[in-house]
């Protein structure tokens, strides 16, 4: 019986040894080992041989990490008071400070993108919140990756998804949106009566230097009116009788 024990002890012991000993790290993966508590090297990707009991690995993922910062409530430099949630982009470069230099290298990015959010965001107007997330989100990346940095993570995107306004301020927006409107139409419509009256006032000007122009005009209205209303009868009427009424002052010259 004992002799039936043995090989399967030694097979059991075996199979433990090879599970604690052999590691494989995946191609995104990598595999900071400490030896004795101290470090030693990081390792990866492929199969990894540990010395069970005096060797240890922390494994860490290069991929990038889509970290979404919960909603804040942010008070603007104007002092309205908006809830903004954002989404954070990074990966670690550098594996041995992302285990050693930080506990936590997700929380600790993840409290930092709050309270950096807060921070700017903070300092910005609520029209500047609104007109230029371009150049806020590039000033949230900056910010993080500058602190980041020290931990061996590179934030490579900051993007603000949504900015959540109080409703007296969302009808106040509105009825300014509606004013402006109202005041761009008067304006085209302004625009509109000025550039009509200018041409009126050319035609005016250009019959009155050739009178032939009205007479063209007439017989344009009487085709019209002939085209349009077939019921109506007309009788044409001499241009040369109404002259006189067109230009009094030469009538007055000529008696």
């Amino acid at each position: 019986m004992e002799f039936l024990l043995s090989p399967l002890i030694i097979i059991i012991i075996v199979v433990m040894f090879l599970y604690s000993a052999v590691k494989i790290l995946k191609e995104y993966e990598r595999g900071v080992i400490f030896m004795l508590g101290r470090f030693w090297r990081v390792k990866g990707p492929g199969l990894i041989i540990l010395l069970p009991g005096v060797q240890r690995m922390v494994k860490v993922s290069l991929r990038t990490v889509v970290l979404d910062v919960p909603t804040q409530d942010i008070i603007t430099k104007d002092n309205v008071s908006v809830k903004v949630s954002a989404v954070v982009y990074f990966r670690v470069l550098e594996a041995k400070k992302a285990i050693i230099e930080v506990e936590d290298y997700l929380y600790a990015t993840s409290q930092l993108a709050q309270t950096t959010l807060r921070s700017v965001l903070g300092q910005a107007d609520l029209d500047e919140l609104l007109s230029a997330r371009e150049k806020l989100n590039q000033d949230l990346q900056r910010i993080l990756d500058r602190h980041t940095e020290p931990w061996g993570v590179k934030v490579s995107n900051v993007e603000m998804k949504h900015v959540d306004l109080p409703q007296e301020m969302q009808r106040a927006m509105a009825k300014q949106a509606e004013a402006e409107r109202e005041r761009r139409a008067k304006i085209i419509h302004a625009e509109g009566e000025f550039q009509a009256a200018q041409k009126l006032s050319d035609a005016a000007e250009i019959i009155s230097i050739r009178p032939i122009a009205l007479q063209l005009r007439y017989l344009q209205t009487l085709t019209e009116i002939a085209t349009e209303k077939n019921s109506t009868i007309i009788f044409p009427l001499p241009v040369d009788l109404i002259a006189p009424f067109l230009s009094p002052k030469k009538g007055t010259e000529k008696e």
